[in-house]
Protein backbone atom coordinates (compact mmCIF):
# COMPACT_ATOMS: atom_id res chain seq x y z
CA UNK A 1 0.00 0.00 0.00
CA UNK A 2 1.38 3.40 -1.00
CA UNK A 3 2.36 5.72 1.86
CA UNK A 4 0.36 8.97 1.28
CA UNK A 5 2.97 10.82 3.34
CA UNK A 6 5.93 9.35 1.42
CA UNK A 7 7.91 9.26 4.65
CA UNK A 8 11.13 8.16 2.97
CA UNK A 9 11.01 11.11 0.58
CA UNK A 10 10.31 13.50 3.46
CA UNK A 11 13.22 12.09 5.46
CA UNK A 12 15.49 12.59 2.45
CA UNK A 13 14.14 16.08 1.75
CA UNK A 14 14.82 17.47 5.24
CA UNK A 15 18.30 15.93 5.18
CA UNK A 16 18.95 17.61 1.83
CA UNK A 17 18.00 21.03 3.25
CA UNK A 18 20.49 20.52 6.06
CA UNK A 19 23.20 19.43 3.61
CA UNK A 20 22.48 22.53 1.50
CA UNK A 21 23.50 24.74 4.41
CA UNK A 22 20.77 25.07 7.07
CA UNK A 23 22.29 24.11 10.45
CA UNK A 24 19.05 22.48 11.61
CA UNK A 25 15.40 22.14 10.63
CA UNK A 26 12.36 20.20 11.75
CA UNK A 27 8.90 19.67 10.35
CA UNK A 28 5.54 17.99 10.70
CA UNK A 29 3.35 16.85 7.81
CA UNK A 30 -0.20 15.58 8.30
CA UNK A 31 -2.32 13.70 5.78
CA UNK A 32 -5.68 12.85 7.25
CA UNK A 33 -4.97 10.96 10.47
CA UNK A 34 -1.39 10.12 9.51
CA UNK A 35 1.47 12.21 10.87
CA UNK A 36 5.12 12.41 9.88
CA UNK A 37 7.61 14.32 12.01
CA UNK A 38 11.22 14.71 11.03
CA UNK A 39 14.37 16.67 11.78
CA UNK A 40 17.88 17.05 10.42
CA UNK A 41 20.99 18.83 11.55
CA UNK A 42 21.96 20.53 14.77
CA UNK A 43 20.40 22.86 17.32
CA UNK A 44 23.83 24.10 18.36
CA UNK A 45 26.72 24.22 15.89
CA UNK A 46 29.28 24.40 18.71
CA UNK A 47 28.18 21.27 20.57
CA UNK A 48 26.54 19.29 17.79
CA UNK A 49 23.35 18.91 19.83
CA UNK A 50 20.75 17.59 17.36
CA UNK A 51 17.45 19.23 16.54
CA UNK A 52 14.26 17.31 17.25
CA UNK A 53 10.80 17.69 15.77
CA UNK A 54 9.24 18.69 19.10
CA UNK A 55 11.42 21.74 19.71
CA UNK A 56 9.94 25.15 20.48
CA UNK A 57 10.71 27.88 17.98
CA UNK A 58 10.14 31.55 17.24
CA UNK A 59 7.60 31.48 14.40
CA UNK A 60 7.73 35.14 13.37
CA UNK A 61 4.88 36.54 11.32
CA UNK A 62 2.77 33.42 11.66
CA UNK A 63 1.77 35.41 14.76
CA UNK A 64 -0.20 37.70 12.43
CA UNK A 65 -2.75 34.97 11.75
CA UNK A 66 -3.35 34.62 15.51
CA UNK A 67 -3.71 38.41 15.89
CA UNK A 68 -6.06 38.63 12.92
CA UNK A 69 -8.24 35.84 14.33
CA UNK A 70 -8.48 37.68 17.67
CA UNK A 71 -9.55 40.85 15.87
CA UNK A 72 -12.18 38.92 13.86
CA UNK A 73 -13.58 37.51 17.11
CA UNK A 74 -14.03 41.07 18.36
CA UNK A 75 -15.72 41.95 15.06
CA UNK A 76 -18.11 39.04 15.57
CA UNK A 77 -19.00 40.30 19.05
CA UNK A 78 -19.67 43.80 17.74
CA UNK A 79 -16.77 45.44 19.58
CA UNK A 80 -14.86 46.27 16.38
CA UNK A 81 -16.16 47.24 12.96
CA UNK A 82 -14.17 45.63 10.16
CA UNK A 83 -14.70 48.64 7.89
CA UNK A 84 -14.59 51.25 10.65
CA UNK A 85 -11.70 53.75 10.51
CA UNK A 86 -8.88 53.18 13.00
CA UNK A 87 -9.14 56.84 13.98
CA UNK A 88 -12.43 56.07 15.75
CA UNK A 89 -10.58 53.79 18.14
CA UNK A 90 -7.02 55.16 18.27
CA UNK A 91 -7.15 58.82 17.20
CA UNK A 92 -3.87 59.70 18.91
CA UNK A 93 -1.93 56.96 17.14
CA UNK A 94 -3.34 57.61 13.65
CA UNK A 95 -4.55 61.20 13.70
CA UNK A 96 -6.22 63.35 11.11
CA UNK A 97 -7.27 62.38 7.63
CA UNK A 98 -5.46 59.06 7.55
CA UNK A 99 -7.13 58.01 10.79
CA UNK A 100 -10.46 58.69 9.08
CA UNK A 101 -9.56 56.77 5.92
CA UNK A 102 -7.65 53.69 7.14
CA UNK A 103 -10.04 50.93 8.18
CA UNK A 104 -9.44 47.86 10.32
CA UNK A 105 -9.66 45.72 7.17
CA UNK A 106 -6.86 47.79 5.57
CA UNK A 107 -4.62 47.14 8.57
CA UNK A 108 -5.36 43.42 8.41
CA UNK A 109 -4.63 43.10 4.68
CA UNK A 110 -1.76 45.63 4.49
CA UNK A 111 -3.53 48.16 2.27
CA UNK A 112 -3.33 50.99 4.83
CA UNK A 113 -0.41 52.69 3.10
CA UNK A 114 1.43 52.91 6.43
CA UNK A 115 5.18 52.41 6.17
CA UNK A 116 7.23 49.73 7.88
CA UNK A 117 8.78 51.05 11.13
CA UNK A 118 11.63 48.52 11.11
CA UNK A 119 14.24 50.64 9.26
CA UNK A 120 13.65 53.49 11.71
CA UNK A 121 13.93 51.30 14.80
CA UNK A 122 17.05 49.59 13.41
CA UNK A 123 19.12 52.39 11.86
CA UNK A 124 21.71 50.19 10.17
CA UNK A 125 18.85 48.50 8.28
CA UNK A 126 17.72 51.86 6.88
CA UNK A 127 17.79 50.64 3.29
CA UNK A 128 15.54 47.69 4.20
CA UNK A 129 14.14 46.05 2.14
CA UNK A 130 16.38 47.35 -0.68
CA UNK A 131 19.27 45.74 1.24
CA UNK A 132 22.14 47.21 -0.74
CA UNK A 133 23.40 49.49 2.05
CA UNK A 134 22.24 47.55 5.10
CA UNK A 135 24.41 46.18 7.86
CA UNK A 136 23.89 43.89 10.82
CA UNK A 137 25.15 46.15 13.63
CA UNK A 138 21.66 47.18 14.78
CA UNK A 139 20.83 43.54 15.47
CA UNK A 140 23.60 43.40 18.05
CA UNK A 141 22.77 46.82 19.46
CA UNK A 142 19.15 45.89 20.20
CA UNK A 143 19.39 42.38 21.65
CA UNK A 144 17.95 43.57 24.95
CA UNK A 145 16.19 46.79 23.91
CA UNK A 146 12.65 47.04 25.27
CA UNK A 147 10.68 48.87 22.61
CA UNK A 148 7.43 50.73 23.32
CA UNK A 149 4.89 49.68 20.65
CA UNK A 150 3.39 53.17 20.45
CA UNK A 151 6.83 54.60 19.65
CA UNK A 152 7.33 52.01 16.90
CA UNK A 153 3.88 52.81 15.53
CA UNK A 154 4.75 56.51 15.49
CA UNK A 155 7.85 55.74 13.42
CA UNK A 156 5.67 53.99 10.82
CA UNK A 157 2.87 56.56 10.87
CA UNK A 158 5.19 59.57 10.50
CA UNK A 159 7.34 57.95 7.81
CA UNK A 160 6.47 58.72 4.17
CA UNK A 161 3.38 56.77 3.14
CA UNK A 162 3.90 53.74 0.89
CA UNK A 163 0.43 53.95 -0.65
CA UNK A 164 -3.04 55.43 -0.34
CA UNK A 165 -5.52 53.88 2.12
CA UNK A 166 -7.26 50.97 0.41
CA UNK A 167 -5.08 51.20 -2.68
CA UNK A 168 -3.55 48.12 -4.27
CA UNK A 169 -1.10 46.64 -4.38
CA UNK A 170 -0.74 47.03 -0.66
CA UNK A 171 2.65 46.98 1.05
CA UNK A 172 3.38 44.52 3.85
CA UNK A 173 4.08 46.45 7.05
CA UNK A 174 4.44 45.40 10.68
CA UNK A 175 3.09 48.84 11.65
CA UNK A 176 -0.37 47.56 10.72
CA UNK A 177 -0.23 44.69 13.18
CA UNK A 178 1.22 46.70 16.05
CA UNK A 179 -1.79 48.98 15.59
CA UNK A 180 -4.09 45.96 15.69
CA UNK A 181 -2.43 44.97 18.97
CA UNK A 182 -3.22 48.39 20.40
CA UNK A 183 -6.77 48.07 19.07
CA UNK A 184 -7.22 44.76 20.90
CA UNK A 185 -5.90 46.35 24.08
CA UNK A 186 -8.30 49.29 23.77
CA UNK A 187 -11.25 46.99 23.02
CA UNK A 188 -10.65 44.23 25.57
CA UNK A 189 -9.05 46.16 28.42
CA UNK A 190 -6.09 43.78 28.54
CA UNK A 191 -2.89 43.42 26.55
CA UNK A 192 -3.03 42.00 23.04
CA UNK A 193 -0.84 39.13 24.18
CA UNK A 194 -3.23 38.17 26.99
CA UNK A 195 -6.24 38.55 24.69
CA UNK A 196 -4.69 36.32 22.00
CA UNK A 197 -3.58 33.80 24.62
CA UNK A 198 -7.07 33.50 26.12
CA UNK A 199 -9.19 33.77 22.98
CA UNK A 200 -7.01 31.97 20.42
CA UNK A 201 -4.20 29.90 21.93
CA UNK A 202 -6.19 28.41 24.80
CA UNK A 203 -9.36 28.08 22.72
CA UNK A 204 -7.44 26.05 20.13
CA UNK A 205 -5.92 23.87 22.87
CA UNK A 206 -2.33 24.72 22.01
CA UNK A 207 0.00 23.49 24.75
CA UNK A 208 3.36 24.80 23.57
CA UNK A 209 2.49 28.22 22.16
CA UNK A 210 3.09 31.46 24.03
CA UNK A 211 4.28 35.02 23.85
CA UNK A 212 7.74 35.29 25.41
CA UNK A 213 7.95 36.80 28.89
CA UNK A 214 11.57 37.84 28.30
CA UNK A 215 14.39 37.46 25.77
CA UNK A 216 14.78 33.70 26.20
CA UNK A 217 12.95 30.78 24.57
CA UNK A 218 11.92 28.42 27.35
CA UNK A 219 11.95 24.64 26.93
CA UNK A 220 13.87 22.59 24.35
CA UNK A 221 14.81 24.80 21.40
CA UNK A 222 17.47 25.37 18.80
CA UNK A 223 19.84 28.29 18.61
CA UNK A 224 18.95 30.73 15.82
CA UNK A 225 21.72 31.72 13.42
CA UNK A 226 21.53 34.98 11.49
CA UNK A 227 23.68 35.34 8.37
CA UNK A 228 22.35 38.74 7.18
CA UNK A 229 23.12 38.04 3.52
CA UNK A 230 26.58 36.72 4.27
CA UNK A 231 27.61 39.85 6.18
CA UNK A 232 27.69 37.85 9.44
CA UNK A 233 30.18 35.07 8.79
CA UNK A 234 29.96 32.68 10.49
CA UNK A 235 26.26 33.25 11.26
CA UNK A 236 25.68 34.50 14.81
CA UNK A 237 23.25 33.15 17.40
CA UNK A 238 20.32 35.51 18.04
CA UNK A 239 18.05 33.08 19.90
CA UNK A 240 18.30 35.28 23.03
CA UNK A 241 16.53 38.45 21.93
CA UNK A 242 13.91 40.84 23.28
CA UNK A 243 10.94 40.44 20.95
CA UNK A 244 9.21 43.72 21.80
CA UNK A 245 10.40 44.96 18.40
CA UNK A 246 7.53 43.00 16.83
CA UNK A 247 5.11 42.12 19.67
CA UNK A 248 1.75 40.87 18.34
CA UNK A 249 3.07 41.10 14.78
CA UNK A 250 5.70 38.36 15.03
CA UNK A 251 6.85 37.32 18.52
CA UNK A 252 5.08 34.00 19.18
CA UNK A 253 6.95 30.88 20.28
CA UNK A 254 5.37 27.59 19.21
CA UNK A 255 6.01 24.10 17.82
CA UNK A 256 5.36 22.63 14.38
CA UNK A 257 2.66 20.43 15.94
CA UNK A 258 0.85 23.36 17.55
CA UNK A 259 1.02 25.44 14.37
CA UNK A 260 -0.49 22.65 12.28
CA UNK A 261 -3.21 22.19 14.88
CA UNK A 262 -3.95 25.92 14.90
CA UNK A 263 -4.34 26.22 11.14
CA UNK A 264 -6.39 23.04 10.95
CA UNK A 265 -8.73 24.36 13.65
CA UNK A 266 -8.93 27.79 12.01
CA UNK A 267 -9.77 26.46 8.55
CA UNK A 268 -12.36 24.12 10.06
CA UNK A 269 -14.25 27.20 11.30
CA UNK A 270 -13.65 26.43 14.98
CA UNK A 271 -11.77 29.62 15.94
CA UNK A 272 -13.68 32.23 13.98
CA UNK A 273 -17.06 31.80 12.31
CA UNK A 274 -17.31 30.57 8.69
CA UNK A 275 -18.28 34.07 7.58
CA UNK A 276 -15.24 35.56 9.33
CA UNK A 277 -13.03 32.88 7.78
CA UNK A 278 -14.43 33.85 4.38
CA UNK A 279 -13.39 37.45 5.09
CA UNK A 280 -9.90 36.26 6.01
CA UNK A 281 -9.69 34.47 2.66
CA UNK A 282 -10.67 37.52 0.57
CA UNK A 283 -7.33 38.50 -0.93
CA UNK A 284 -5.78 41.57 -2.50
CA UNK A 285 -2.33 41.99 -4.12
CA UNK A 286 0.34 42.98 -1.59
CA UNK A 287 4.07 43.60 -2.07
CA UNK A 288 5.98 41.45 0.40
CA UNK A 289 9.11 42.53 2.28
CA UNK A 290 11.10 40.58 -0.31
CA UNK A 291 9.58 42.70 -3.07
CA UNK A 292 7.31 39.96 -4.48
CA UNK A 293 3.60 40.51 -5.12
CA UNK A 294 1.47 38.00 -3.21
CA UNK A 295 -2.25 37.58 -2.65
CA UNK A 296 -3.02 38.46 0.97
CA UNK A 297 -6.20 38.21 3.00
CA UNK A 298 -6.76 39.13 6.64
CA UNK A 299 -3.67 37.65 8.27
CA UNK A 300 -3.85 34.65 5.94
CA UNK A 301 -2.81 34.01 2.38
CA UNK A 302 -2.90 31.25 -0.24
CA UNK A 303 0.37 29.40 -0.88
CA UNK A 304 1.23 27.35 -3.94
CA UNK A 305 3.58 24.42 -3.94
CA UNK A 306 6.63 24.95 -6.19
CA UNK A 307 5.67 23.72 -9.63
CA UNK A 308 1.99 23.50 -8.73
CA UNK A 309 -0.36 23.90 -11.71
CA UNK A 310 -3.32 26.30 -11.68
CA UNK A 311 -6.47 24.60 -10.52
CA UNK A 312 -4.74 22.31 -8.03
CA UNK A 313 -5.77 22.35 -4.40
CA UNK A 314 -5.26 25.66 -2.60
CA UNK A 315 -3.19 25.76 0.57
CA UNK A 316 -3.62 28.54 3.13
CA UNK A 317 -1.13 29.65 5.70
CA UNK A 318 1.60 32.12 6.57
CA UNK A 319 5.36 32.32 6.85
CA UNK A 320 7.49 34.07 9.40
CA UNK A 321 11.06 35.15 10.05
CA UNK A 322 12.88 36.61 13.03
CA UNK A 323 16.59 37.20 13.51
CA UNK A 324 18.02 33.76 12.87
CA UNK A 325 14.80 31.77 12.69
CA UNK A 326 12.06 31.04 10.20
CA UNK A 327 8.92 28.98 9.80
CA UNK A 328 6.32 28.26 7.13
CA UNK A 329 2.87 26.76 7.64
CA UNK A 330 0.51 25.51 4.92
CA UNK A 331 -2.84 23.77 5.25
CA UNK A 332 -4.96 22.58 2.35
CA UNK A 333 -8.34 24.26 2.16
CA UNK A 334 -10.11 21.02 3.12
CA UNK A 335 -7.76 20.60 6.10
CA UNK A 336 -6.67 17.12 5.02
CA UNK A 337 -3.06 17.90 4.26
CA UNK A 338 -0.77 20.14 6.33
CA UNK A 339 2.87 21.10 6.66
CA UNK A 340 4.83 23.27 9.09
CA UNK A 341 8.60 23.64 8.73
CA UNK A 342 11.01 25.48 11.05
CA UNK A 343 14.63 26.40 10.22
CA UNK A 344 17.33 27.83 12.47
CA UNK A 345 19.11 30.13 10.03
CA UNK A 346 17.93 33.14 8.05
CA UNK A 347 19.06 35.37 5.16
CA UNK A 348 21.55 32.91 3.73
CA UNK A 349 21.45 34.46 0.24
CA UNK A 350 24.42 36.73 -0.49
CA UNK A 351 23.78 39.98 -2.37
CA UNK A 352 24.94 41.05 -5.81
CA UNK A 353 26.34 44.53 -6.52
CA UNK A 354 22.83 46.00 -6.75
CA UNK A 355 21.73 44.50 -3.44
CA UNK A 356 19.60 41.68 -4.84
CA UNK A 357 19.73 38.31 -3.05
CA UNK A 358 21.45 35.64 -5.13
CA UNK A 359 20.25 32.02 -5.48
CA UNK A 360 21.50 29.50 -2.93
CA UNK A 361 21.22 25.68 -2.86
CA UNK A 362 19.06 26.00 0.27
CA UNK A 363 16.32 27.60 -1.85
CA UNK A 364 16.00 24.61 -4.16
CA UNK A 365 16.24 22.13 -1.29
CA UNK A 366 13.43 23.85 0.59
CA UNK A 367 11.31 24.00 -2.57
CA UNK A 368 11.71 20.24 -2.94
CA UNK A 369 10.73 19.69 0.69
CA UNK A 370 7.61 21.82 0.25
CA UNK A 371 6.65 19.99 -2.92
CA UNK A 372 7.04 16.56 -1.30
CA UNK A 373 5.10 17.68 1.77
CA UNK A 374 2.24 19.32 -0.11
CA UNK A 375 1.91 17.10 -3.14
CA UNK A 376 3.18 13.75 -1.88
Amino acid sequence: MKDPLDSAALDAAVEDVHRAGIPGLFAEVRVGDQIWRGAAGVADVATGRPVTAGMRHRVGSITKTFTAAAVLQQVESGQIGLDTPIGRYLPKLVPGERGDEITIRMLLNHTSGLAEYLPYAYPSLRAFPALAATGPQSLEDHRFTRFDPTELIQMGVTAPAVGTPGGTPGVYSNTNYLLLGQLLERTTGTTAERCITHDIIERAGLRDTEFPAGPHVTGPHAKLYESWFGMIDPPRDYSVYDMSWVGPAASLISTVTDINHFFGTLLAGDIVSPSSLAQMQRTVPVISQEGRTIDYGLGLHPIQSPGQSPGQSTFWGHGGTVWGGGALAMTRADGKRQMTVAVNMQRWNKLDSSGRPQPHPIDNALATLYRVAMDG
